[in-house]
């Protein structure tokens, strides 16, 4: 399958960091783009993370960039460990300041693409940052998604 056509910015972001795409980049991207369910088994280190969040960054900046960006939660990303979540949140920070310094640089700034970790232990200032403005990817727990999902003021943003 061909690969499928990313916003400029998000291209430019992944041209400009990476040499090439990675099999399971190039094997996962264009299911992805479909809609596809689309399971991805790769060793570690093969871009399995990119692969699956990059679509969707790609879906959020296209809507920052036509004004339609929504103020609720567009992903959420399960993870089985609190450490893993906060190594996601890391990765996915980085490139979504890359892409609006792009952005800026082209004199078309974005509207910040908020990514936000909830967890069992996080603080209250945090939970109800999330309910005023919630994030558009949101990285959580099994455990903190229970609770999410059950409480009425946090259900309202996913």
């Amino acid at each position: 399958m061909a690969r499928p056509a990313f916003h400029p910015l998000v291209e430019r972001w992944f041209s400009e960091t990476f040499a090439c795409e990675t099999p399971a980049q190039e094997g996962g991207w264009a299911a992805i783009a479909s809609g596809s369910d689309t399971p991805i088994a790769a060793p570690t280190g093969s871009g399995k993370t990119l692969a699956a969040f990059l679509w969707a960054v790609n879906g959020l900046v296209t809507a920052a960039a036509e004004g339609t960006l929504a103020e609720h939660t567009s992903v959420v990303y399960i993870s089985p460990l609190k450490a893993l979540g906060n190594d996601i949140h890391k990765n996915l920070t980085q490139p979504l300041a890359a892409i609006r310094r792009l952005a800026e640089e082209a004199g078309t700034p974005l509207p910040e693409i908020r990514v936000a970790v909830r967890s069992g232990d996080t603080p209250a200032s945090e939970r109800n940052l999330m309910v005023r403005k919630p994030p558009h990817i949101l990285i959580t727990t099994p455990e903190a998604l229970y609770i999410l999902v059950t409480a009425e003021r946090s259900r309202a943003f996913l």
